[in-house]
């Protein structure tokens, strides 16, 4: 059973280790981190080789790690520091250039659990409170998370299979005013049929469970859409590695794309994805509205443009993920008659995007992300 004593705190900390070769950086980072009681700067590295042996002697719970550096780079230590200690989280903090996305998603492949966009001028330094907030929010959940992490984390068959029972999950700090069951919605509710669409969300973490669960859906004849928090540039890297991972096709969403049947269809960073119609085809609209609960692409308005194309033959998926987006739009996608289902506390990064969905009430199915492709597969798409 989690206690108050094992929840962050000043007395309690997050343990952090910046890793970067620039001490404006190493700066920056330690005086906006400084500034919160519960997370603590443990470590200061200049390269990845250093930061290695410091985990050797001393442990911590986030690592914020630079990706060029001199005698080790970020991706050359990001598994020397899995292997040292593998239950740490790695933070990869770039710039938004090409090829810094490339590589930054061969981190996640490699193990890393979110990309973070460094400032790039003195201007963003200064104007860093947004920057912080963000960092310092994420930080909390990812770590705070894995504080409370309970010692089995199995999940109880009544989370595992769509039906109307309740699951008794740890008591989850990520929603402490929500229900503390997950009761699944019963079997014959939601539309049965073959979806039209199917729609995920994710946020940290995202692009790994997209590569494994995509992976599973090869065959797929309907169009995919997918709202990954995630900058510009690393969206449309996003989408490249998605094909040459998963074998599906992929692309970076553009106004006025066409839906296509079995591609998968990324929103673009800096921009909400909308569904619309031209004459009787599906097209996709991008948008450059306010932003979402506090993102931009967000799940939210991609589901509720979604709902005016397709009505209750829509099929949703919320992945691991920081925040709550998601949970209005799979309200409405519930309210029109379509299906939501949600990955498992155990196998998600953070449960934060999945959980607000599964306590709401308004999953059919919460899953183990190994399961969610078979149960799509069988209980949804109708693919052998």
């Amino acid at each position: 059973m989690t206690t108050e004593s094992q929840q962050p705190s000043a007395e309690n900390p997050i343990k952090v280790m910046i890793v970067d070769d620039s001490a404006v950086i190493r700066g920056f980072l330690t005086k906006i981190l400084g500034t919160s009681d519960d997370i603590k700067v443990q470590s200061i590295a200049t390269n990845g080789l250093e930061a290695v042996n410091m985990l050797v002697k001393q442990r911590c719970d986030i690592i914020i790690l630079d990706v060029e550096m001199p005698i080790m780079d970020g991706l050359t230590a990001i598994p020397k520091l899995l292997q040292v200690q593998p239950d740490v989280k790695i933070f990869m903090f770039s710039t938004l250039t090409t090829q810094n996305a490339e590589t930054t998603m061969r981190a996640l492949a490699l193990g890393a659990v979110e990309a973070l966009a460094k400032p790039t001028s003195t201007q963003d330094l200064y104007a860093k409170d947004d920057f912080k907030d963000n960092l310092t929010n994420m930080i909390r959940e990812i770590a705070g998370a894995k504080k409370l992490q309970p010692s089995s984390s199995k999940a109880t068959p009544a989370a595992r299979t769509p039906a109307p029972h309740p699951h008794e999950p740890t008591k989850s700090r990520l929603h402490p005013h929500a229900a503390k069951t997950v009761v699944l919605r019963p079997p014959h509710e939601g539309f049965l049929g073959k979806p039209d669409i199917l729609a995920i969300g994710s946020s940290t973490g995202g692009p790994n469970a997209l590569f494994k669960l995509l992976g599973t859906l090869r065959g797929i004849d309907i169009p995919i859409i997918v709202t990954q928090h995630m900058p510009p540039t690393f969206t449309r890297i996003l989408a490249e590695h998605i094909k040459m991972q998963t074998g599906l096709a992929a692309v970076e969403a553009e106004d006025g794309m066409p839906l296509v049947a079995g591609r998968v269809h990324v929103a673009p960073g800096g921009f909400h994805m909308l569904i619309d119609r031209k004459g009787a085809m599906p097209v996709i609209r991008i948008d450059n509205g306010p932003l979402e609960n506090f993102c931009k692409p967000a799940v939210d308005p991609m589901l509720r443009s979604a709902i005016k194309i397709f009505g209750n033959k829509i099929m949703t998926v919320i992945l691991t993920g920081m925040g709550s987006d998601g949970m209005l739009g799979s309200r409405e996608v519930v309210k029109a008659g379509g299906r939501v289902i949600s990955q498992d506390e155990a196998t998600s990064i953070v449960w934060g995007m999945p959980g607000a969905v599964a306590l709401d009430g308004l999953c059919s199915a919460v899953l183990p992300l190994d399961e969610i492709g078979p149960w799509l597969r069988k209980s949804s798409l109708r693919l052998p």
